[in-house]
């Protein structure tokens, strides 16, 4: 290999920033979910001495992490990974909440321990939540390396800045986009292929609202896209499958796409259909 480009290679790598590595970021969330849900665990606890001990042990390691974040943080490492571990018992209050929501209202779930154990649409929201709150405190990098690694795993991209409030339900997940201004309300269902986006902005807008807002008791139905910052589906309405939406609606409104739908029991010569993919 051409030996200028492997000393530019080796220039880059002892330029590079020292950042907290993938992987540890990714077995901390594990771990911390682990401790917050057994149903995700196959470690026993024998006391609630051991899970303090547990407990101390990600809050330093947390701390770790932190400590090899090239940017100003706003506080301390310590005081940070306090007070994330600080939210933890809300954290978890709001989650078993949506896993009530998702186990109430999908007839297919059978338990809830289902719902905590298997469902993508569960753990993508609740790596949501731990790294919501760390967007909250000022945590830069982080929040993003959990969100990617959430939306790795379970084909669900929601942005570290996304507001969701209770009893959120997702179901089937996969596809589902929630950008970083994104304000969702409580009881609020979404199914697979959803979009909650921005519309096209200049880089210098990038601190504006540029997501819809998605109000209470409201349902999204799949393939839908929702976009802009001004956009608000107002509460307890109902979006259709496919529906392409860049105004707000009112409240108890249903908007649906009402596609024409042709079938032929006959071959047709002239029907455009003979292709192969």
């Amino acid at each position: 290999m051409n030996q200028d480009f492997i000393g530019e290679l080796y220039k880059a790598h002892c330029c590079k920033a020292h950042l907290p590595g993938h992987t540890e970021v990714c077995h901390f969330v594990e771990d911390l979910l682990k401790v917050l849900f057994p149903e995700l665990s196959d470690k026993s606890f024998h006391s609630k001495e051991e899970i303090s001990v547990f407990c101390r042990a990600l809050a330093t390691r947390l701390e770790g992490l932190l400590t090899k974040i090239p940017e100003k943080l706003p506080e301390t490492p310590a005081s940070l990974a306090g007070k994330t571990m600080f939210e933890l018992p809300e954290i978890r209050k709001r989650l078993m909440n949506d896993a009530r929501a998702i186990a109430e209202g999908d007839p297919a779930a059978g338990s809830m321990a289902e719902v905590i154990r298997t469902y993508p649409g569960f753990y993508a929201v609740a790596i949501h939540r731990v790294s919501h709150e760390m967007h909250l405190l000022g945590i830069p990098l982080i929040p993003r390396i959990l969100s990617e690694f959430a939306h790795a795993k379970t084909g669900i991209d929601i942005h570290p800045g996304a507001t969701i409030g209770d009893r959120f339900c997702i179901d089937h997940g996969t596809g589902i986009v929630i950008g970083e201004t994104a304000i969702i309300g409580d009881n609020v269902k979404i199914y697979q292929g959803v979009t909650l986006g921005a519309l096209s902005v200049e880089k210098s807008l990038a601190g504006m609202k540029r997501h819809p807002t998605i109000e209470d008791n409201s349902v999204i139905y799949a393939g839908a896209t929702i976009l802009g910052g001004n956009t608000t589906v107002g509460n307890n309405s109902v979006i259709g499958g496919n529906v392409w939406l860049t105004r707000s609606v009112e409240p108890y409104t249903t908007v649906y796409h009402k596609p024409e739908i042709v079938a032929k029991t006959q071959p047709d010569s002239e029907s455009g259909l003979d292709f192969i993919i």
